[in-house]
């Protein structure tokens, strides 16, 4: 396919002509006869009555599409070499879920199904593409919200003052959304904010790293609601506390900017600069130093299946027994849990949306696909032993733990390694 291995580019149409609106990815784009082919095979298979959801090249190339209210249609297109045909097709398509989303969070809906203008629309797509770039460069570590549609989350050692700050500066504000983002995560919100679509929350999220990667100090930033709200928009206020600490509101006409900047923001924040300071100090951990971690655990990603709340890091174990195999690195760390979530999920574990995949693509695997109708039961734990590292998936009614442990573990003993994880995140912090 022209790309380079593990490279991902994506293409955006107009559903009904083919017209190419833009591309992003990869350095080395593919040529346009390619797109050409891309977009003709699948019009031709819809003239023909059948929905082309994703294929496989001989090379190993991924190639995906979907087409989203009849007016625009993204294709992705993966060179392969990351995890098997199977993970890269899950990421994939929620990958064109997300930039889906994105687009109607900033331009709104209306403007993307009613194209008047294509030439005016693919000006108005370049506001988008800082947000697009986050979503298929995936470069800050930790950030795991994209994939798994749970709220990225940081737990602050003093989490009582902080919310009550959120609130009170939210109230002020005439706005019940309000969220304070520091390391790029969540460290408290309001009630209503948590209340938004799983969906919501992550954008949200990604564009408040997006806006402050840009440097300002604040902002007014129109936002639409891709499930709430898709087709009236809200003011996004944000705020820039401290380095690597933003707080943003969601409300309507008032109050201004420079109103909320001069009046509100010191007035609740500025007797909190340590707490924040704090709050920096726990870092990609993301847990407060009253968590206690074996010390053999590698890396974790805890989701809290009720409140779509997860917190995830990655760890340098100590103290292992010499000889042991050579230990993978911090970013394979991260890549090996990303697959770990994608094969529990789609084999063993109860999914709270069924967004992985389209509905003809779902319709397709539950024909397809009967590895899970062997099971008489709901399968509560799975684990995996790679030439890498251990894995383990543990689920409750409340929570979903994925593990990596060194091979050294015996595998007898991870089960056991997992509840003591899960069970010191909670009790200490009450995920």
């Amino acid at each position: 396919m022209m790309l380079q291995d593990g490279s991902t580019q994506l293409l955006c149409l107009t559903a009904s002509s083919g017209v190419p609106l833009f591309t992003r990815g990869a350095s080395k784009q593919l040529p346009f006869s390619v797109i050409g082919s891309l977009n003709g095979v699948h019009m031709f298979g819809g003239g023909q009555g059948v929905t082309l959801s994703s294929c496989e090249t001989e090379g190993g190339a991924m190639v995906v599409w979907r087409v989203f209210r009849d007016s625009v249609m993204l294709i992705a297109v993966n060179a392969g070499g990351r995890g098997g045909s199977k993970v890269e097709e899950v990421r994939l398509h929620r990958l064109l879920e997300n930039v889906w989303n994105c687009l109607v969070l900033v331009l709104g809906q209306d403007e993307l199904v009613n194209v008047r203008n294509v030439e005016r629309l693919k000006r108005d797509l370049r506001s988008c593409f800082c947000l697009i770039d986050q979503l298929l460069e995936e470069k800050q570590e930790g950030i795991l919200g994209n994939l798994t549609h749970c709220a990225d989350s940081l737990l602050p050692p003093n989490p009582a003052l902080l919310q009550e700050a959120v609130d009170g500066f939210a109230q002020a504000a005439d706005s019940e959304f309000g969220c304070l983002i520091v390391h790029g995560r969540i460290a408290a919100a309001t009630e209503k904010w948590w209340r938004l679509a799983p969906q919501e929350v992550v954008l949200l999220s990604a564009l408040m790293r997006s806006l402050s990667a840009s440097g300002s100090a604040s902002c007014d930033y129109p936002v639409f609601l891709p499930q709430g709200s898709p087709t009236v928009a809200h003011r996004l206020l944000r705020f820039q506390l401290l380095h690597g600490v933003d707080v943003c509101v969601l409300c309507g006409p008032t109050p201004s900017l420079h109103r909320a900047e001069s009046g509100l923001v010191g007035r609740f924040w500025t007797p909190l600069v340590e707490t924040l300071r704090d709050c920096l100090a726990v870092g990609e951990r993301c847990l407060p130093g009253s968590v206690s971690l074996r010390p053999d655990v590698l890396a974790l990603l805890l989701i809290n299946r009720e409140t779509r709340r997860s917190v995830c890091c990655v760890r340098t174990p100590t103290n292992l027994p010499p000889g042991d195999p050579q230990l993978p690195s911090k970013s394979r760390c991260w890549e090996l849990l990303k697959v770990f979530y994608i094969f529990s999920t789609t084999r063993y574990f109860t999914q709270e949306e069924t967004l992985i995949v389209p509905p003809e693509a779902k319709a397709q695997r539950d024909n397809t696909e009967d590895f899970v109708l062997g099971f008489t039961h709901q399968p509560q734990q799975c684990f995996l032993v790679t030439e890498e590292c251990k894995s383990f998936g543990l689920q409750t009614p409340q929570h979903q733990l994925f593990l990596l442990v060194p091979l050294s573990v015996p595998t007898f003993a991870i089960r056991t390694v997992a509840t003591q994880t899960l069970s010191a995140i909670v009790s200490a912090t009450g995920l």
